[in-house]
């Protein structure tokens, strides 16, 4: 059965330099005034950062940071999706987790792995998008650079009068020098997809002296922000998504029965 609303909380965190029990920590402190929780989200790599070591750094599917994702969604009855590096059958993945408090989880790996930086050379690329369901919304898993590939993303026609997915996530870590970018497309993919994003990005400086303004935003389906994070500020914001509201407006304006 769908709930008509759900209760999302994302995170704009400053990610300690590849040191995960800091940024467990980190975690923990910024959801703990957060009250019944749906969704929790958090950046890309949120447990590293996006560093030339992530091949070093991968854990097995339910290593320590799966443990650790595994107790924020007990804690907080919620569901929790963020992405860190995982080995697996000799490959390493930058995989975006879906962990359930029941201990059940989905897992995608990104698909665009970015050539600008070392992650294209040290990591396996995903060779699949995917579509989960939680309280009777379906969600799309994406990662960062994933999210300037409308074709990889785009929500599919199911039946005469349904599309395949609602809510589009994209864990990042973009950084500042192209924050336009970030906001135009988060807009754009929601525009276009008839559709929620959440858009969670980090703040700060990385290891290697990139710095991060995070413009994380909760997008509607028209392309709106319903809530965003102070540029540069670490920070936690909440907002409530509204089934009813995206129905009516998908019906009233059906663009997808023109999809090519």
């Amino acid at each position: 059965m769908r709930k008509d609303k759900l209760k999302i909380a994302i995170y704009q965190q400053d990610i300690a330099w590849e040191d995960p029990s800091a940024n467990y920590d980190k975690v923990r402190e910024a959801f703990a005034a957060t009250t019944e929780l749906d969704v929790m989200v958090v950046p890309e790599t949120f447990s590293t950062g996006f560093s030339d070591n992530m091949a070093r750094m991968a854990e097995p599917m339910e290593g320590e940071t799966f443990r650790f994702a595994l107790e924020m969604a007990r804690r907080h009855d919620a569901l929790f999706v963020g992405t860190w590096t995982v080995m697996e059958n000799g490959m390493v993945y930058n995989r975006m987790h879906w962990v359930k408090p029941d201990g059940s989880y989905g897992y995608y790996d990104k698909g665009h792995t970015f050539r600008m930086s070392s992650e294209a050379s040290q990591l396996g690329r995903g060779t699949e998008t995917k579509v989960f369901e939680w309280k009777g919304w379906h969600f799309k898993p994406a990662v960062c650079y994933d999210l300037r590939f409308p074709k990889w993303l785009r929500n599919e026609r199911v039946g005469a009068d349904g599309l395949a997915y609602d809510v589009l996530i994209f864990c990042a870590n973009w950084p500042g020098s192209r924050h336009e970018a970030w906001s135009t497309l988060i807009k754009a993919r929601g525009i276009e997809n008839l559709a929620y994003v959440l858009g969670v990005n980090r703040v700060g400086t990385d290891g290697v002296g990139i710095p991060y303004t995070g413009n994380s935003a909760v997008i509607d389906y028209r392309g709106i922000p319903m809530a965003e994070c102070e540029s540069g500020q670490e920070q936690v914001v909440q907002v409530e998504l509204d089934y009813e509201k995206l129905s009516a407006f998908r019906q009233h304006w059906p663009f997808y029965l023109d999809f090519d």
